[in-house]
């Protein structure tokens, strides 16, 4: 089971509600909307990704991580942590 699991709808909620986002951002270049309305739209969606991007980040030390070392499988939680800590690392780069 993932660490998500637990937050699937208010996930998949949140997805939605910046799939609608990015709907309206297409909506906003079709009408030739100025362009820094645009580029405050984006860096709302931007926002909105980043932010599930740190919940499931969260979910995963909170509940992948420590259950593995709980279980003892130090190793495991050990590649993990890393998993992680590659991820931070993409998401600082966007």
């Amino acid at each position: 089971m993932r660490g998500y699991t637990m937050s699937k709808e208010q996930y998949l909620a949140r997805l939605k509600r910046i799939e609608g986002q990015v709907r309206g951002l297409q909506r906003m270049i079709d009408e030739d909307t100025y362009c820094i309305d645009v580029l405050q739209q984006i860096a709302a969606v931007n926002g909105a990704l980043r932010n599930v991007a740190i919940g499931l980040l969260d979910e995963h030390v909170g509940h992948c991580v420590a259950d593995a070392a709980a279980a003892g499988d130090q190793e495991r939680a050990r590649e993990m942590v890393n998993e992680a800590t590659q991820a931070i690392a993409r998401l600082v780069k966007s």
